[in-house]
């Protein structure tokens, strides 16, 4: 399985076969007319979509058995990565990519090689010669994964087999500690290469330590986010952070990003749909619930689910209606999404509208002439299987072939002319063909592209990032021409801020006047570019911004809209990240008691530095405003702890605690300082003003004892439940074979009413809960049928053992004085365990008491609970729980 954290799943029963069976060998080239047809899957259950999109099978699971990704060539050659360890697996020697050839353009493969031996593929570019491949590294001596590495492999004789062992780009961009012990489930996952030049790596929430480039640039990052990184290694930074796991990112032809995440295991595994806007914090796990007033939120919560593979589609051949659409696969669902986004602001709203389904499918992406290729896991388990998963075909309705030019032969005059092509494949086949031609001549072509007013925007701005790769720091003054354009002006704000090597030549003017042009867009592309550009002297213009009346902190005790569009938010939020990375301590501290205090305090939040703090305390000293002075108070409070530096070493694990701000907070050299503020203040402040202290002490989790207000774990102790006699009785499915009663099932609707008493009586409510009012236990049940059908979930209740669904996994944990503890967790923070077992006892048990723990190979979850039950009666209980679509 892919993003087993991202679902509820155990393992899907859709099985598709082929005829014949058929080894992969080594690195041979089959060209048997023969062979191919025999290749061909032949699903029982159908993928489907528009009646106006023609989907058809491509390879079945003798060549791509658990395809975990997979790109396509602009000129149609499919990479697909084989992973038949799954999430799960820890057993390296199992992953490869294999290369796809449709030679005749019938929609068949003709030839196969294996192109390269990686395990754990999760990401795949094909760059002409080049393929970029992101997979799970392990070690000769120890056999355990080691970390997880960005790799270029070259074919420059094209025979299909990577020309000896790849170049690594990026080393240990996962942490290896989790690797080992969970496998890749919330590890590094897709890779896309933007029109700007950039290959953007989604980052699960494993996060990693120390990642080093070919520079020997270090990079670490606690959680989820997106990272960039130039095609030859280098620059490697944080594009956006606080995401959860996602696994892939589309990128429109104006650079615009889109993502699916989702919430975590204990809050129904949500699914998030966001847009990705340059230095965003989105705030997950510790701020996404009760300080939402502090991230950028998702565009919509479409319910349960869990995201995989990503595609911006903008390719002429396909019908307008399914056309300049980020396009969004969904594993939990078997889904492939549309997302239509509207512009708004400087961000956007969006509608999601179903498109193709496909069994657990993994990933999408499409060649230049309009071949859009998907990967169907299709139930291939949590550990990979070799006889599952298959690719298919789509293309709309009258379309045709039509080759896609050789760039490699083409002249640069004939890669300027595919340029301006209205495919984005073409576009980028193109730019990135012109770069290996360096010279005045491409630099000129791609420039005369750019100042071309006449043409679409996605050809200028192909044409100019382009040229701004080729002409380097020599093309600055070119690209600041391009801000006198007010159409084009954020385009050329953004390459201008784009390449950190090259800013110090970059002129600030054009970004200081952009913050008050007329568009939102373009004064989000300058708030950007001046926390890029590093000059101090863009603080004072920046602390201008405009702060919404939205910036409010949700109610004590609720949860924010974190996924509610609030573009007003945007470009403050932007500008603190601008004046954060500035480090603007000493005008965010003048600012104080202005007309831009708040902006300033917001800022100050996140500058741990004692001039921040003294600065702050000289203002609540001298100011006579009872509103600021509490400002100033809380923004002391919030600095009093700082997240602790990351080392790798641990991980928040699927159910974090997401109280926040921090998880976990450390005091820090200021600390003392800032007590000593607040206790003198408590001890002024009479009955009336202490409940303010309280309140920051809960919230903020400063542990100063004498305040109160501490937030108190009360464990809800619920009615324990004998599972052990349940499941002794036997009844007709007891007594059936699991065969028998799974074609049982396929012919008993069931009565969901009584499905609901069975689901009381036969103990399920011990670990599980239909709403998101009741106690989250093991997998959520209230959105169970968005993600499994009737049979899916008759087969995770027959076999429990066959796929762990997360968050159920059995854990046993030794603590101090001799006591042992088995269950699984259902919330977990820096400081405290909480764990339930099987009967519904809750203990909450303190992390410096816990001596060891293990995650076991069996699920919480019996075998033989419904064993006393009659075929009706199994029937209702499973139509009840397909019912459930929260």
């Amino acid at each position: 399985m892919l993003k087993v954290s991202l679902s509820l799943v155990y393992a899907f029963l859709i099985l598709i076969t082929a005829v014949g069976k058929l080894g992969i060998s080594g690195n041979s080239l089959e060209n048997s007319d023969d062979q191919a047809a025999r290749l061909q899957p032949k699903p029982k259950s159908q993928p489907s979509g528009p009646d106006d999109i023609v989907i058809t099978p491509f390879a079945g699971p003798e060549l791509t058995p658990s395809p975990a990704c997979l790109a396509v060539a602009p000129t149609g050659e499919v990479f697909v990565g084989v992973d038949m360890i799954g999430s799960l697996g820890k057993t390296p020697g199992k992953g490869y990519v294999i290369k796809l050839v449709d030679s005749d353009n019938d929609g068949k493969v003709d030839q196969n090689t294996k192109f390269c031996m990686v395990d754990n593929p999760r990401g795949i570019i094909a760059n002409g010669d080049q393929l970029f491949v992101l997979h799970t590294t392990f070690s000769k001596e120890t056999g355990k994964a080691s970390g997880m590495d960005l790799v270029v492999f070259e074919d420059k004789n094209h025979d299909g087999v990577a020309d000896g062992d790849p170049k690594p780009l990026i080393q240990n961009i996962s942490s290896p500690k989790f690797l080992q012990s969970r496998g890749t489930d919330h590890a590094t996952n897709g890779i896309r290469m933007g029109i700007d030049g950039w290959i953007y790596i989604a980052v699960g929430d494993f996060g990693f330590h120390d990642a080093v480039d070919r520079s020997g640039k270090k990079l670490t990052q606690l959680g989820g986010g997106i990272v960039r990184v130039r095609p030859d290694g280098t620059e490697t930074e944080v594009f956006t952070h606080g995401l959860r796991n996602i696994y892939d990112v589309a990128i429109d032809p104006y650079m615009n990003v889109f993502t699916r995440d989702n919430t975590n295991d204990g809050g129904g595994w949500n699914i998030r749909f966001s847009h990705q806007i340059q230095s965003g914090e989105y705030g997950y796990p510790v701020l996404f619930k009760h300080f939402t007033d502090e991230i950028i939120p998702a565009l919509v919560d479409v319910g349960g689910g869990s995201g995989t593979g990503s595609l911006f589609l903008d390719e002429p051949t396909w019908p307008a209606k399914y056309n300049n659409v980020p396009m969004m696969a969904d594993w939990g669902r078997s889904q492939l999404y549309i997302h239509r986004v509207t512009p708004d602001g400087a961000s956007y709203t969006q509608k999601e509208e179903e498109f193709i389904k496909l069994p657990q499918i993994t990933d999408v992406d499409v060649d230049a002439s309009g071949r859009m290729y998907l990967a169907a896991w299709d139930g291939a388990g949590y550990s990979g299987n070799p006889s599952k998963g298959y690719v298919v075909r789509a293309v709309p309705k009258g379309w045709s072939y039509k080759a896609f030019t050789d760039v490699k032969k083409a002249s640069v005059k004939q890669l300027g002319e595919l340029l301006k092509s209205a495919s984005a494949v073409a576009r980028l086949a193109a730019q990135q063909e012109l770069l290996t031609r360096p010279g005045k001549n491409s630099a000129s072509t791609a420039w005369k592209i750019a100042e071309d007013k006449s043409l679409s925007k996605p050809a200028r701005i192909a044409g100019m990032y382009t040229y701004a790769q080729l002409a380097g720091e020599e093309g600055i003054a070119n690209l600041v021409k391009l801000t006198a354009e007010p159409d084009f002006r954020e385009y050329a704000l953004r390459v201008l801020a784009d390449r950190k090597p090259y800013l110090k030549t970059v002129p600030i003017e054009p970004f200081l006047q952009a913050l008050t042009d007329p568009s939102e867009r373009v004064r989000l592309a300058a708030t950007i570019g001046l926390g890029r550009l590093g000059r101090p002297e863009a603080a004072t213009a920046l602390l201008k911004i405009n702060v919404p009346a939205s910036f409010t902190p949700p109610a004590k005790g609720t949860e924010g809209p974190h996924a509610t569009p609030n573009s007003a938010l945007v470009p403050g939020h932007i500008a603190v990240r601008s004046l954060v990375a500035l480090n603007a301590v000493d005008a965010c501290v003048k600012a104080i008691g202005t007309e831009n205090s708040t902006i300033a305090l917001w800022a100050l939040r996140y500058m741990h530095d004692p001039k921040a703090v003294s600065g702050l305390i000289a203002a609540y000293t001298k100011s006579q405003d009872a509103t600021l002075k509490k400002e100033i108070l809380t923004t002391l409070a919030r600095l009093y702890k700082k997240e602790a530096d990351y080392d790798g070493s641990w991980w928040w694990s699927t159910r974090p605690d997401t109280h926040g701000p921090y998880y976990k907070g450390i005091t820090w050299e200021s600390s003392p300082a800032i007590k000593e503020v607040l206790k003198q203040e408590w001890n002024k402040a009479g009955e009336g003003g202490k409940p303010f202290f309280a309140d920051l002490n809960s919230r903020l989790r400063l542990e100063i004892t004498e305040f109160g207000g501490e937030e108190v774990v009360a464990a809800k102790e619920e009615t324990r439940v004998d599972l052990e006699k349940i499941r002794n009785q036997k009844g007709q499915v007891g007594k059936a074979s699991i065969e028998d009663v799974m074609l049982a099932m396929a012919k008993i609707p069931g009565d969901p009413a009584l499905g609901k008493q069975l689901f009381t009586q036969q103990g399920c409510i011990a670990c599980h809960s239909l709403s998101k009012s009741e106690p989250m236990k093991g997998p959520f049940m209230g959105q169970i049928g968005s993600i499994m059908n009737r049979e899916q979930i008759a087969e995770s209740i027959l076999k429990p053992n066959a796929s762990i669904s997360q968050g159920f996994a059995t854990v046993q944990i030794t603590a101090k004085g001799n006591k042992t503890y088995m269950g699984f967790v259902t919330e977990e923070s820096s400081s405290r365990v909480v764990l339930r077992d099987i009967a519904g006892q809750v203990y909450t048990l303190k992390a410096s008491d816990i001596l060891t723990r293990k995650e076991l190979e069996t699920s919480m979850m019996p075998s033989g609970l419904a064993n006393a039950l009659s075929y009706e009666e199994f029937a209702s209980l499973i139509t009840f729980l397909s019912q459930q679509k929260k």
